[in-house]
């Protein structure tokens, strides 16, 4: 379990929020880390690891031309995932991951390019966290690393987001240096 994760956790159950996650590369990984963590339950609603990219269409409702056109490694498409999850599974937050572990490229792809996307309640509040965020990732390593780092990306991508909704002048400076988030 990583510190994130617990920090992740720990958040949300301050907050009295819920989590939900979309998977493809990281096929569970972000789930099984989050669940690492004590007291998980009480924040985390479940996962799709939809590692087909027609299950991204079926079950996440991501646009089936967005995928016949782009394919599964693309950032709006995590975008998608990401709401579509947090939908699905009727929670606060929804985090998705989708990219090339290798070792093969796909989609039209290099190995290590990675996309993780958030998408949170939008607040009244204009300088409020929240909404949707995408992050592109080109990472190094073999299949493992690649998979991890996604991981640790997409978990620090939402804490990112728990805690910009947080605080009140931090958030705004959190803002403007981090586009928009």
């Amino acid at each position: 379990m990583s510190s994130t994760a617990t920090d992740v956790v720990r958040l949300l159950t301050v907050k009295g929020e819920t989590l939900a996650v979309a998977e493809s590369l990281t096929g569970g990984l972000v789930a099984a880390e989050i669940t690492s963590v004590p007291g998980a339950s009480k924040v985390f609603r479940g996962s799709v690891t939809a590692y087909a990219t027609q299950l991204k269409h079926d079950l996440l409702n991501v646009d089936a031309a967005l995928l016949a056109t782009h394919g599964a490694v693309d950032p709006q498409v995590a975008a998608q995932m990401a709401a579509g999850v947090r939908k699905a599974l009727g929670t606060d937050w929804g985090i998705a991951t989708t990219g090339v572990a290798g070792p093969d490229p796909q989609d039209g792809q290099p190995v290590g390019t990675v996309f993780v996307a958030v998408d949170g309640p939008v607040a009244a509040d204009p300088g409020s966290a929240g909404g949707g965020k995408v992050e592109a990732l080109r990472l190094n390593g073999g299949r493992a690393e690649i998979r991890r780092e996604s991981v640790r990306s997409v978990l620090a991508l939402l804490l990112k987001g728990l805690a910009g909704e947080q605080t009140g002048n931090e958030r705004a400076q959190d803002t403007e240096r981090n586009g928009g988030f």
